[in-house]
């Protein structure tokens, strides 16, 4: 049975500021590490797609792929012990392409 792939990194979206996460993404997708997963549950769902939206308009333009995004129901028990469907994604990013080039005045990019 062949083995599968290490995943890569994975980014879980909580109830930081969306830019704590957006800083983390960045720094993993500058080093090389690749495919970066933005997981999330539930409410932060919303905030995992702003994650993603920011790294790939603001910060590295032209240079994030989106992978096949997976959305999923899980089945948690709350602190009631009730059994509740909480929805999930996963969302894969990949770097397509080197840095960009610095404007003049601008210090290089890491």
């Amino acid at each position: 049975m062949p083995e599968e792939p290490e995943p890569g990194p994975v980014v879980y979206i909580g109830l930081k500021p969306t830019m704590t996460y957006v800083f983390q993404v960045v720094t993993q997708l500058n080093s090389g590490a690749g495919p970066v997963v933005v997981k999330a549950r539930g409410n932060a769902i919303g905030k995992a797609v702003d994650v993603v939206e920011v790294v790939r308009r603001r910060f590295l333009e032209g240079q994030v792929a989106i992978g096949a995004i997976a959305i999923d129901t899980e089945r948690l028990t709350n602190r009631e012990g009730r059994e509740a469907n909480v929805s999930s994604i996963a969302i894969p990013l990949s770097r397509t392409g080197p840095a960009l080039e610095p404007r003049p005045g601008e210090p290089p990019a890491p």
